[in-house]
């Protein structure tokens, strides 16, 4: 082997090795990676004891925001179930949890109806209401797709919506978007890498 051929070799292997130093160091979410992203800054919201929510309430902490309604029949309440498992399944960590519920059918979701809602799933978990404007303005800026669709009754419809989780780290930063069904443990090691992030 020549010395040329010897020195393309060289020169291979140090690019291989810097390429693989770079990859270990990146953090590896299972989620899609939203860092940077312009929109889905932050929500206001009343939640449903009246008092208006946003981000900077939950500082410190990751924060999982989720659009759904209560009637939902299997979507929404898989989510949140998903959260609140891998809420547990963080130990200590899922503390620094926090799971947020923003109602896209506020006709029906009442305040009342909300409580009741969370409590299936986790105490801490917060459900949000808005009025249908201001529910409409938020999912756009979110990028959230949600319809009615409608029923054998007036009351009988249903919500055709997006089905993902939005996730900030501890400062407030919009982070990961979560797709349905990815499973809580998937979840719990995207949320502990985030917790990790701002601990370093």
């Amino acid at each position: 082997m020549d010395r040329r051929s010897l020195l393309c070799r060289g020169a291979l292997a140090c690019a291989a090795f810097a390429l693989a130093a770079c990859t270990d160091s990146k953090q590896q979410f299972k989620s899609i990676d939203l860092t940077g992203a312009d929109y889905a800054k932050d929500f206001q919201l009343p939640d449903a004891d009246g008092r208006m929510r946003g981000l900077k309430d939950f500082r410190g902490k990751v924060v999982v925001a989720f659009f759904g309604y209560t009637q939902c029949p299997d979507v929404c309440p898989t989510t949140m179930a998903e959260l609140a498992q891998a809420k547990k399944l963080m130990g200590a960590d899922g503390e620094r949890v926090q799971g947020v519920f923003i109602t896209i059918d506020p006709e029906r979701d009442t305040p009342q109806v909300l409580k009741g809602y969370m409590a299936n799933f986790d105490p801490s978990f917060v459900a949000l209401r808005g009025t249908p404007e201001q529910t409409a303005a938020l999912a756009k800026d979110f990028k959230v797709y949600f319809k009615k669709v409608g029923g054998k009754t007036p009351d009988s419809y249903t919500m055709d919506h997006s089905a993902a989780s939005f996730a900030y780290d501890p400062q407030g930063k919009l982070r990961l978007y979560t797709r349905y069904g990815s499973g809580a443990q998937a979840l719990a090691d995207d949320l502990k890498l985030l917790l990790q992030s701002a601990s370093a």
